[in-house]
């Protein structure tokens, strides 16, 4: 579990979700793109207790180990974020190579032929930005099928919907890839919407770390990349509940970040930028591309700059 998921044990609904083996059910286990697809990127809790047990439908629990062992939708397979990302030299946080990763979804029971359901912990925009981060690099791999319960574990418990104590190892599958490039942004690409505008560069971190305040460990110098904008992907999902749409499209339009031009979204190691590109593609149905790399490589990368506003070293 990332540190962005961590919380500790505060609230009724997270007593609850420890507390799960109370209310066990049995249940049988069974280039720039904005274009919306058939299968819906959010779906509620009721939505995805008429889908349990069907075929051709993997819940992929995203939350941490010691609450899958405790209590889990039925037929949902656990995952390992740690596994989705990759250090790649002193930069964490990449996308794994592609052979990798067929074989590592393929190992969920995931084919090509399943729609794929990610489940959060729903405590936290960070717990949402574990299942935009998978979600994204599903889509990079070509795969459309897929949809995050909103208000993840933490939605489904609220409202007393079944459970299941059983791990689910499922039979391996061949999973396919089908690279999908224009949902991954380059550091060529950053340079460029640099110097020429071509797209706009949005920050998904906290004010203090936009604004070079605070220099997070995962980076080499602080700051943000020049001309960017900021918005905070704590805004988008307080509680790991997503805004409704008009707000988050007023939030953006506050922000100065609602251009129709495409954008790039970037962070630290790409994974609050992943909830940003996700509310702006998926929610908003705006052109976006997520930079995995994000301040992590380009702070490393010679030559690029970088600018901290509010620079308290100087």
């Amino acid at each position: 579990m990332s540190k962005q998921g961590a919380h500790t044990m505060t609230s009724t609904t997270r007593r609850a979700l420890l507390a799960a083996p109370l209310l066990l059910m049995p249940f049988a286990h069974a280039a720039w793109a904005a274009t919306p697809t058939a299968t819906p990127p959010l779906i509620g809790p009721q939505q995805l207790k008429a889908m349990l047990g069907k075929p051709n439908v993997v819940i992929l629990d995203a939350t941490a180990r010691q609450y899958y062992m405790r209590a889990h939708i039925p037929g949902a397979v656990f995952t390992d974020y740690g596994r989705w990302r990759v250090k790649m030299g002193d930069v964490k946080g990449m996308l794994p190579p592609v052979e990798r990763m067929e074989k590592f979804i393929g190992a969920h029971g995931i084919g090509n032929d399943d729609h794929v359901i990610i489940v959060p912990l729903g405590f936290s925009a960070g717990d949402l930005g574990v299942a935009t981060r998978i979600f994204w690099t599903f889509k990079v791999l070509g795969h459309d099928k897929v949809s995050i319960l909103n208000g993840g574990m933490a939605g489904w418990v609220d409202k007393r919907l079944p459970l299941d104590a059983r791990p689910v190892r499922p039979a391996p599958k061949t999973f396919k890839a089908r690279l999908d490039r224009r949902w991954l942004a380059t550091p060529e690409e950053v340079e460029k919407a640099l110097n020429d505008n071509s797209a706009l560069l949005i920050d998904n971190r906290p004010p203090g770390q936009h604004l070079g305040v605070l220099k997070p460990g995962s980076v080499a110098q602080p700051g943000t990349i020049p001309g960017s904008v900021n918005v905070p992907e704590q805004w988008l999902a307080p509680k790991g509940r997503l805004l409704a749409k008009d707000k988050l499209a007023k939030l953006h339009r506050l922000l100065k970040a609602d251009a129709d031009t495409p954008a790039i979204n970037f962070c630290n190691t790409g994974h609050r930028a992943s909830l940003g590109w996700f509310v702006r593609s998926q929610i908003l149905g705006k052109p976006a591309k997520l930079y995995d790399g994000s301040m992590a490589e380009w702070s490393r990368l010679p030559g690029k700059p970088v600018r901290a506003k509010l620079d308290l070293a100087k």
